[in-house]
């Protein structure tokens, strides 16, 4: 009767473990709210009008300031690439980035410790203890002090049953990538920078060059009309005028080479030269924009425009974060183990009764969490979904600028070839004044001052060749210069 009144005690208490065990899985924390993700623009969206139309249709080369075929800005653009802070910043991010990786995936390895300590302790007589606090040699109890020693190894193990490391592990390389892809974002930032500092310096000396060339003619201008009035031939009043324009010409000029020395400071903290270190930058001609728009951006812009790959690469971990926001409701497994020895007192440490073996296997229930997972799991949808519509926004913006790009482009190529016209036309003037001057049939002073007029629509040409350039640059980087992801990233919502 005794036997089977404790095998049914034993029965009865595994079916109650059981029972118990059953109830606490399906007492577990719910997902209460969990809303779907958010969409992204389709390619619909990646189109420009198709009325912007420029001379050749192709994307810009991986080194795309090459073209210019300028060594100096080759040089500066190499070594802003090597030197720039910015780019500094971008490659230690990465690193630190790959530090989140490598946090990530120890996470899900064996982890093993070595344990050392001593513990010199009081036993209380009314603790678990308390047969120890007196001296009883026949129990071992020499108390009530003691000096109990602990060495051994400790193991622990997470058993990830239902992928949430996996998940944060795919999230930080997924945070990684975009780190990586920024850094492209970074060097297309300082390329085009550089060159439109450089090119700025470049219009801006040719800029001098032509009001050098209207300062001589207000020069002569001035002193022609001076003498006339000393001699009484016209009034003063033509001589001021003439001080008047050589006066604005010589404000130009030295308003022009204060925007060289701004520009060039711009460039050394670009470059991170020191104050006597960015070298001598010699005037050079400026180039013809070799202008190219492609006949289609479709999908091609998302995978050479880096910044919109890293946004992607962001989403796309941001999907894993709510993968692994969603597996912390489920039951966590783990393993605890330690080996070693463990005695009340030192001299008993090392012997062979001291030996101690623990195997701990782990099963843990979320059940009451007072809302903190799904607060946890509503944070990792919402800044998803923040994600998503960022990136959606920078979609539109990227089609934006190449629109807008590609539009002020042509506009200017089409106010280019009038001012060339326009150009003609006035040297034609010039020209009529210079022949009757050659002739004896007008004056010097009239022949002089026919160039002014012809210098000043140079200057307006050359106003309009530097925003050419300065928009066949922003061209090129609203493209994505030269980058190009072999493998554009795929977003899986979840």
């Amino acid at each position: 009767m005794t036997v089977l009144s404790t095998r049914f005690s034993h029965s009865a208490l595994r079916v109650a473990a059981v029972a118990v065990l059953l109830s606490g899985m399906s007492a577990c924390a719910l997902i209460r709210h969990d809303s779907k993700p958010l969409p992204t623009l389709d390619s619909e969206h990646l189109r420009v009008a198709d009325d912007i139309h420029l001379a050749h249709e192709d994307w810009p080369s991986a080194r795309w300031w090459t073209r210019y075929d300028d060594p100096q800005l080759d040089a500066l653009v190499e070594r802003a690439l090597s030197d720039s802070p910015t780019m500094a910043i971008a490659r230690t991010r990465v690193s630190q980035a790959r530090s989140g990786v490598d946090l990530a995936r120890a996470g899900s390895s064996l982890q093993v410790s070595a344990l050392a300590a001593v513990d010199r302790e009081r036993v209380s007589s009314n603790g678990f203890l308390g047969a120890y606090s007196g001296n009883q040699p026949v129990l071992g109890a020499t108390g009530p002090w003691y000096t109990e020693g602990i060495v051994g190894l400790g193991a622990s193990l997470d058993v990830d049953i239902w992928g949430k490391q996996r998940a944060q592990v795919a999230a930080a390389l997924g945070v990684q990538n975009a780190r990586r892809v920024e850094t492209s974002a970074v060097e297309l930032e300082i390329s085009s920078d550089v060159a439109q500092l450089y090119y700025g310096i470049q219009t801006t000396w040719a800029l001098i060059a032509l009001l050098e060339q209207l300062q001589d003619v207000a020069d002569f201008s001035l002193n022609a009309h001076t003498a006339r009035a000393a001699r009484g031939l016209e009034p003063q009043t033509a001589a001021e005028i003439a001080r008047a324009h050589k006066l604005a010409t010589q404000r130009q000029i030295v308003a022009a080479q204060g925007r060289i020395r701004q520009m060039r400071e711009s460039l050394r903290a670009l470059i991170g030269a020191s104050s006597d270190n960015l070298g001598e930058i010699r005037p050079v001609p400026l180039p013809t924009p070799p202008s190219a728009l492609p006949t289609t951006l479709s999908y091609e812009l998302l995978a050479r425009r880096p910044d919109l790959q890293a946004m992607r690469w962001y989403v796309e971990a941001s999907f894993d974060k709510i993968d692994a926001a969603k597996a912390a409701f489920y039951p966590a497994f783990d393993i605890k183990a330690f080996f070693g020895v463990n005695a009340l007192h030192l001299s008993d440490l090392f012997t062979h009764a001291s030996q101690q073996i623990n195997l701990v296997p782990g099963l843990y229930l979320p059940i009451f969490d007072g809302g903190r997972l799904n607060a946890n799991l509503s944070g990792a949808r919402t800044a998803s979904n923040l994600l998503i519509l960022q990136y959606n926004q920078a979609v539109l913006n990227a089609v934006r600028d190449v629109a807008m790009s590609g539009s002020r482009l042509q506009d200017l190529d089409t106010e280019a070839e009038l001012q060339t016209q326009k150009i003609q036309a006035v040297t034609f003037a010039q020209q009529s004044a210079d022949a009757h001057y050659r002739r004896g049939l007008g004056s010097q002073l009239s022949s002089v001052e026919a160039q002014q007029a012809v210098i000043t629509e140079r200057i307006a040409l050359l106003d309009i060749d530097g925003q050419r350039i300065g928009q066949d640059i922003a061209l090129t980087k609203a493209l994505g210069g030269g980058y190009r992801e072999d493998v554009p990233v795929s977003l899986n919502p979840r």
